[in-house]
């Protein structure tokens, strides 16, 4: 995902307002056809965009993420604060052991329980994956990921692939309408044109080496249009990777939002 923590620009966020605008039934209620006298269903990409520009709006949220694949477990879980302010505190469990993940004013640090600590900034965060290897460069997107406003991933992923409704689950007690879709590579990472050509030619050479031409996606979003979980499915020629982010203490944009019609 593109590296920048940011608002959103103001075209983006016209286009938001306006979908929220007419948003005005459940979210939960999204089948593919419409009942005769009642509100039109809301279409998944809509629903998603305007959790995604609640959570941008929040400026802050806890995020816990397990990643499981060929590589093994991987875990963290702390805060990510944008906008005005570009901080993130986690603490992280990879191949080298635990450690702790921090981001202030795009200085990007990595410091392990045994001493160890590696230095980076937004552009060169991949190097800091235990992956990366000596050279460097995009390494799967397993830092981008823990650093990024999952708000910013998932406006990407609704405006870059199809997104479909598998109806209501339960997620940490809450329930939350499940979407899920995929998005092609090249139109996942381009979505919002943040990465220069180099970047962007580094970063798809990477997924077609490793056999990667389309990312799975599943996304939950509850009431008052609160990003709740951003699933992630990478399935290339070593396997199967999923990175699973839950999302809490982002605030809501309206606590009724998903529960009226």
């Amino acid at each position: 995902m593109p590296p920048a923590l940011r608002p959103a620009a103001p075209a983006r966020a016209a286009a938001l307002l306006l979908l929220g605008a007419t948003t005005g039934c459940s979210l939960l209620a999204a089948p593919a056809t419409g009942i005769p006298g009642q509100p039109a269903p809301v279409p998944p990409k809509q629903v998603v965009l305007t959790a995604a520009q609640a959570l941008d709006d929040s400026g802050t949220a806890r995020i816990d993420v397990v990643q499981e694949g060929p590589a093994g477990r991987r875990t963290a879980s702390g805060t990510l604060t944008w906008g005005a302010r570009d901080e993130a505190a986690l603490t992280v469990t990879d191949e080298l052991g635990a450690g702790r993940l921090t981001v202030r004013d795009g200085a990007v640090d990595l410091a392990y329980q045994d001493g160890r600590a590696k230095h980076a900034d937004r552009a060169t965060a991949e190097s800091l994956d235990p992956a990366a290897g000596a050279a460097g460069g995009w390494a799967g997107g397993w830092t981008t990921a823990l650093i990024t406003n999952p708000g910013s991933r998932a406006y990407a992923v609704a405006q870059a692939g199809t997104l479909g409704s598998l109806g209501g689950e339960d997620v940490a007690g809450t329930t939350a309408a499940h979407y899920r879709g995929s998005t092609p590579v090249a139109e996942y990472f381009g979505a919002e044109g943040e990465l220069g050509p180099d970047r962007l030619a580094a970063v798809l050479d990477w997924y077609q080496r490793h056999g990667v031409k389309t990312i799975d996606w599943d996304l939950w979003v509850g009431p008052g249009s609160r990003l709740l979980r951003l699933r992630e499915t990478v399935t290339g020629d070593t396997g199967t990777t999923v990175t699973t982010t839950e999302v809490s203490g982002a605030a809501s944009s309206d606590p009724t939002a998903a529960a009226t019609g």
